[in-house]
């Protein structure tokens, strides 16, 4: 059975720097790794998501992302690392790979650019959950994958044993997490996948059907966004709307001038706060002077920096 308190409320979708010249900095990963640790911002640590760029890199190179941080602090903190692909076989090999090297849970998203129909959606994950005896997490975003999970697809998925959770990018289909909730059993946890939609996450499901967000912004703010969680779940809404009023303007900055996926900004407001972050992997580019500035404009409002 999946234990969701196993993995705390904040899941960190670790970015993955890059060097100048455009390799993998495996050194700098680990650093990363263990300051969100020493920092207290993330209760687990995901692997090669979106914000990781997962996307851009090899096989190879996402294994050995998966094999360092897990030496450097597997043993301090649960890690989950993404393994979607393309396609199916892909997704089967890194899976694999990732129960070899002693993860008991992994990430998948949907194939992407591929647009499978609801039943190829289906046949996909099935085919992935029966490969490995670790759990799964359903990765829907279908603003990056193109094709939404339905609520439908996602009852039947839940009816495999090792298909436990789902992380749901929100904002676009707020109300889905509730859909999401109706059709599946009652220890099938929801995970919230937008940084801008934590407290209507709970509000949803309350504390049995969610296990938390998985947060970009969480290699800033994590404690506070713990902080977050815990008050509007002891009842102090009025602060925790108070709170989350406070950070959207953190959340938006991130994709100023179009910026799609945040990761390139994250990282310059994660080097403000003595991060090794890195670059990020072309064609996404580093942020502009004006774009850092007015990153570094909200943080001091909001006194991070």
């Amino acid at each position: 059975m999946f234990n969701k308190e196993k993995y705390g409320k904040i899941l960190t979708p670790m970015v993955t720097p890059f060097k100048e010249d455009q390799s993998v900095d495996y050194e700098a990963a680990v650093s990363i790794a263990k300051k969100l640790v020493e920092d207290n911002m993330a209760d687990t640590i995901v692997i090669g998501g979106t914000t990781g760029e997962f996307f851009t890199m090899n096989f190879e190179e996402r294994i050995k992302l998966f094999q360092v941080v897990k030496k450097a602090v597997g043993n301090k903190i649960p890690l989950i690392p993404g393994v979607g692909a393309t396609s199916t076989k892909e997704t089967i090999e890194l899976a694999k790979k990732a129960e070899e090297l002693g993860f008991d849970a992994v990430m998948v998203v949907s194939p992407y650019y591929t647009k499978p129909n609801q039943s190829q959606l289906y046949t996909h994950f099935k085919k992935v959950a029966e490969s490995v005896n670790i759990n799964i997490m359903v990765y829907n975003i279908p603003i990056f994958a193109g094709v939404n999970v339905n609520p439908e697809t996602l009852s039947k998925l839940a009816k495999i044993e090792n298909v436990v959770a789902v992380k749901e990018e929100a904002e676009l289909n707020p109300k889905q997490m509730t859909d999401f909730i109706n059709v599946t059993p009652d220890d099938f946890i929801i995970y919230c996948g937008d940084d801008t939609m934590v407290l209507e996450a709970y509000a949803q499901g309350g504390t049995k059907r969610i296990g938390g967000i998985i947060s970009g912004a969480s290699h800033i703010i994590g404690i506070q966004l713990r902080k977050m969680i815990e008050m509007f779940n002891e009842g102090k809404v009025q602060e925790a709307a108070k709170m989350q009023q406070r950070y959207l303007p953190l959340f938006r900055i991130m994709g100023q001038n179009g910026r799609f996926n945040p990761c390139a900004l994250i990282k310059e407001a994660m080097k403000m706060l003595g991060y090794n972050a890195g670059i990020p992997r072309l064609p996404v580019t580093p942020g502009t002077e004006e774009e850092i500035a007015e990153v570094k404009k909200v943080m001091k409002k909001l006194r991070i920096i």
